[in-house]
């Protein structure tokens, strides 16, 4: 699979600036946790998910699926505006000899044809266009086996945690870990008392 385009990349795009500030939080967490009395107790592990996504074989399949969905896509976009730019030649060269009349036909017809390659264009790969939408959609459903199976493989190793070593995101946690009500009511504790 790429970085640069498909559902690895735009993944990779989307979280980017939300990893760097993620795996600081999690350094410190995991400072804090080790210097912990359950340290000594406690086990980790941790998966490579950049691995995961080039050698898994149905992330592998999905990626090919969206691939040949994208490459569909541009097929379409590339004839919409090889119209267009027929269109435009053909005003061009035939606008001196036309009536005013029809070249304000062929105009209108430039013009709609513009109007459905633009739109064509944002419909696929606008924000929340279709690319989008297909990209998250099956990177969500592989993300859920992956989860699944690290829960299980966890559970079956006695681990309390497995990190994400390509990303540093916490991928599984035992729930007697999470600190969030102790650091928020210490957070907020601080906060009313004037010091942030």
């Amino acid at each position: 699979m790429t970085h640069h385009r498909g559902l690895r990349g735009i993944v990779v795009r989307k979280t980017r600036h939300r990893s760097a500030w993620l795996a600081a939080l999690a350094t410190a967490c995991l400072a804090l946790w080790a210097v912990g009395p359950a340290a000594a107790q406690t086990r980790v592990g941790y998966i490579d998910s950049g691995r995961i996504w080039l050698e898994y074989k149905t992330a592998q399949e999905a990626q090919q699926r969206f691939d040949r969905q994208v490459q569909g896509w541009r097929d379409e976009a590339s004839e919409k505006e090889r119209i267009v730019a027929d269109l435009r030649k053909e005003v061009r060269d035939q606008s001196p000899v036309l009536s005013a009349l029809k070249r304000q036909e062929q105009q209108a017809a430039l013009d709609r044809a513009i109007s459905e390659y633009e739109g064509f264009v944002q419909e696929v790969w606008g924000a929340n266009g279709r690319a989008a939408q297909e990209n998250t959609r099956a990177t969500e459903e592989i993300v859920v086996y992956v989860r699944r199976a690290v829960e299980k493989i966890a559970g079956q190793k006695g681990l309390d945690l497995v990190l994400d070593a390509t990303s540093g995101f916490v991928i599984y946690a035992d729930r007697n870990l999470d600190l969030t009500n102790e650091v928020l009511a210490e957070l907020n504790a601080n906060a009313t008392g004037g010091a942030n």
